[in-house]
Formats: structure tokens, sequence, C-alpha cells
């Protein structure tokens, strides 16, 4: 397997669980060019720009994930793009472990 399908196969994992830990449909989660999803209970996003979107690379999902980096940190850094209602995921990170 190659370094950009273990990284692909790593980011999807992580948002399934997100999904799994937050369902929902009002906040989309875009981490390109390797998947998206959507969380958080709320309205219903079903078509154009969701009102609430967080957007980050596949490094910064993965290092939030496993508690190397802060939310805080990601955002202060440019790391991660958060904008609407819903859109703070700091309570999701670092994920629990199974």
């Amino acid at each position: 397997m190659t370094d950009r399908a273990e990284e692909r196969a790593a980011v999807q994992a992580v948002l399934a669980r997100l999904s799994a830990l937050a369902p929902g449909h009002s906040v989309e989660v875009r981490v390109p060019p390797h998947a998206a999803v959507q969380i958080i209970a709320g309205p219903r996003h079903t078509r154009g720009t969701p009102a609430a979107v967080v957007e980050m690379d596949a490094g910064t999902l993965l290092a939030l994930a496993d508690g190397s980096l802060s939310w805080e940190a990601a955002l202060a850094a440019g790391r991660v793009r958060a904008s609407g209602e819903r859109s703070d995921l700091r309570q999701l990170f670092p994920l629990p472990r199974l």
C-alpha cells in the first residue's frame, strides 16, 4: 500500500469515528482530497455550501485525533478553517480510545 493510500485510509477511519461519536448533518468536515463527512445533530444540509464547514489537511486531522495537536493550537496556526454555527469541534478531540 502506498503512503497516500495509507493516509486516505487513516483519514476515512477517523472521519467514520467522528460520525459515530457525533452523528448528524449540520457540520461538514472536509479533508481534501481524501474525504468529507457530515456530523453533529442539527439542521440537515442538502445542497450547496453547508452552513457550518470545518476543513483541514490529513496531517492536522490525524494529529487532532491522537491528541498530539490541540484544537486551539490548530486554529491559531491556521491549520483548521472553521466557520458557521456548531463548527467548534474541540470537544471531539482527541478521539477517545476504542
